[in-house]
């Protein structure tokens, strides 16, 4: 997949194509579906198929108070999106100048003069434009004129009727509900990062662990988790447990994750991990002395092992 800046001329052999349109945070069975969709549109056409996306995430640019909210960087969006079969992905630059582009504006020079599309595919909420004026309808009403298609999809919703969405994702992330969290996204939520040095404290107790970096990703709710976990390209899955929070017991200020993965002895500082989170086993909390805290890791990491042998 090719990935285009919105200052990079769009080669001549992806224009004319499907375009689905979207934030695509998270990249989860919703923006699926509509992915899926514009690719089936561009195979029947013989069109390229391409997804438009915003960089930084619009919410950060309005909010910028926001706490860490995404589910996935763009990195990690971009290979999603890759895997799904976008032949590229063009990204808008999004700023406070970008913001007041008008919906008119974005329709003629984005999706018409940069992009020349011949259909673009979005979701059933979607809005875009200066005060979000643009609509489906405003859309179609443009299509008719200057000679680009509109699909829009419905809602897809999980079998409660809950929608799939990247807000219903974050939501479960945050209170812990993981396998919620997974029939959203259609995979195990995942952070990803490089293994930095810490203070050392769990291989002092017998629990060595690898400390990731964590950037702009979503915080998910502070304590103990049953995790998969890859290294670096490496295919292969390891099984561990997982502490994310802010170590309370060691007076710890920021939020950490730090991941033990069971049976492993190989160095993994500066190895990238993909620390996938399967379940939550207890909210993070202080004892009274590092003793307890080591016959308490010998609990979790029986926990995570028998839950991860069962689901396996």
């Amino acid at each position: 997949m090719i990935i285009l800046r919105h200052t990079d001329a769009v080669p001549a052999h992806l224009r004319q194509g499907v375009v689905a349109i979207g934030n695509f945070d998270g990249v989860h069975r919703g923006h699926q579906a509509v992915l899926a969709t514009a690719r089936a549109l561009a195979q029947a056409e013989g069109r390229p198929m391409g997804a438009l996306t915003f960089e930084p995430h619009p919410r950060s640019v309005f909010q910028p108070e926001l706490a860490p909210f995404r589910l996935t960087p763009f990195p990690v969006k971009a290979r999603l999106i890759g895997a799904l079969g976008a032949d590229f992905l063009f990204t808008q630059a999004f700023d406070a100048v970008y913001a007041q582009t008008t919906a008119d504006d974005f329709i003629q020079n984005t999706l018409v003069r940069t992009l020349d599309v011949r259909h673009i595919v979005i979701g059933h909420d979607y809005a875009f434009g200066k005060g979000r004026t643009g609509t489906p309808e405003s859309l179609r009403r443009a299509g008719a004129s200057m000679g680009f298609g509109v699909t829009e999809l419905a809602a897809v919703t999980a079998r409660s009727g809950v929608i799939l969405s990247s807000t219903a994702a974050r939501d479960a992330i945050r209170e812990g509900r993981m396998a919620d969290a997974e029939a959203i996204l259609g995979r195990a939520w995942t952070i990803e990062g490089p293994v930095e040095h810490g203070e050392k404290r769990g291989r002092a107790i017998g629990f060595p662990t690898a400390n990731v970096a964590l950037t702009d990703t979503l915080r998910p709710r502070p304590g103990v988790y049953a995790v998969s976990v890859r290294v670096g390209d490496d295919p292969t899955v390891h099984h561990g447990v997982a502490n994310c929070g802010r170590r309370p017991t060691f007076d710890g200020k920021g939020t950490v994750l730090e991941v033990h993965l069971f049976d492993f002895a190989e160095t993994l500082y500066d190895r990238r991990l993909h620390v996938a989170f399967a379940r939550f086993l207890r909210d993070e909390r202080k004892f009274d002395d590092v003793a307890a805290l080591k016959r308490q890791i010998v609990e979790d990491a029986a926990a995570a092992r028998r839950y991860l042998q069962e689901t396996a």
